[in-house]
């Protein structure tokens, strides 16, 4: 066997060109601690209050796309366009063929339009949460001063508003109109407090479904289909077997359909409750006083279980 070459006793550094040592100018510009603009804070300790409020807000202005690019302004403009030229031009035939009331009721004109409704809360309710949950930035939020059911309030209670904004000014337009029209102020009002009323159910009740949804995955792809599926296709399969029950004469067993898909419920609740015409075949809502409480009942426990459900998730992916 042939030895090594270098003897293992040699240090490597034996070899090594050795530095020579920093002149004191160039050691003392080393160690000059530079000013990149921090300043001292004087002010108040904000505590949680303000955090849920700048939460809020945050997550309001991002469902509409304010505060962020022109590209994420241009999908929720145009639902909530679509959500108000309907209103523009049954105002406009209202005044135009002097009618002598509007042609629809306010209960009906979100259940019309529930379509619009549910591809805003599909696109608009993982943008709110997903990002949070795909980028692990939901500890930062629990970290302090704000608390699990804070972060939950702010982002619930931001997609309420903004579904609220998106069903309410198209009423606001009808209701103006019909002023306009001289259809007469006491019936307009009293419908434009019960479609007013409805409109909020509506906007609590597809909030909590789609923020859940949401929440479940941080793939934001997986949750809009799977919000589009449980809004829109369960009221279309829903509608299909009401529509099956009319056309054999069971008009019971129809109005208890309208349980099992979220818009059918708000339909079925608000005919009961508020006196709306039902919008499914035959218009056969809830057929008796128990099944409309049961609709009510129903409706309410949906809003304060997917709120409870929301609380639950985020005790697992926080830190609270």
């Amino acid at each position: 066997m042939q030895p090594d070459t270098v003897p293992a006793s040699v240090p490597a550094s034996a070899s090594a060109p050795v530095p020579a040592p920093a002149s004191p100018e160039a050691q003392r510009s080393a160690d000059v601690i530079h000013n990149i603009g921090y300043r001292h804070y004087d002010g108040p300790r904000l505590g949680r209050g303000y955090a849920r409020v700048s939460l809020f807000s945050q997550s309001l202005r991002g469902a509409y796309g304010l505060g962020r690019s022109a590209k994420s302004k241009v999908l929720p403009m145009l639902l909530f366009a679509a959500m108000c030229a309907p209103a523009l031009i049954i105002v406009a035939v209202a005044i135009g063929t002097k009618m002598t009331k509007l042609p629809m009721q306010y209960m009906q004109y979100t259940i019309f339009l529930q379509m619009v409704i549910a591809l805003f809360v599909a696109a608009q309710a993982p943008q709110s949460v997903s990002r949070d949950l795909r980028f692990k930035t939901t500890p930062l939020y629990f970290s302090r001063p704000i608390e699990r059911i804070d972060y939950v309030a702010a982002k619930f209670a931001a997609m309420t508003a903004a579904l609220f904004i998106l069903t309410a000014v198209p009423l606001v337009i009808l209701y103006v109109g019909g002023l306009l029209a001289k259809f007469g102020f006491a019936s307009q009002t009293a419908g434009f407090g019960k479609g007013i009323v409805a409109a909020l159910l509506l906007s609590l009740l597809l909030a909590g479904i789609g923020m859940v949804i949401a929440a479940i995955t941080p793939r934001r792809g997986f949750g809009v289909a799977a919000i589009i599926a449980v809004i829109a296709i369960s009221y279309g399969a829903v509608s299909a077997i009401q529509g099956v029950a009319y056309s054999q004469g069971n008009f019971e067993a129809e109005g208890w359909f309208g349980l099992f898909s979220p818009i059918s419920l708000l339909d079925g609740a608000q005919s009961w409750w508020l006196g709306a015409t039902v919008s499914n075949p035959g218009n056969y809502g809830p057929p008796n006083a128990f099944a409309g409480t049961v609709y009510l009942l129903v409706l309410l426990a949906v809003i304060a279980g997917c709120f409870g459900l929301l609380m639950r998730r985020y005790r697992k992916v926080g830190l609270s």
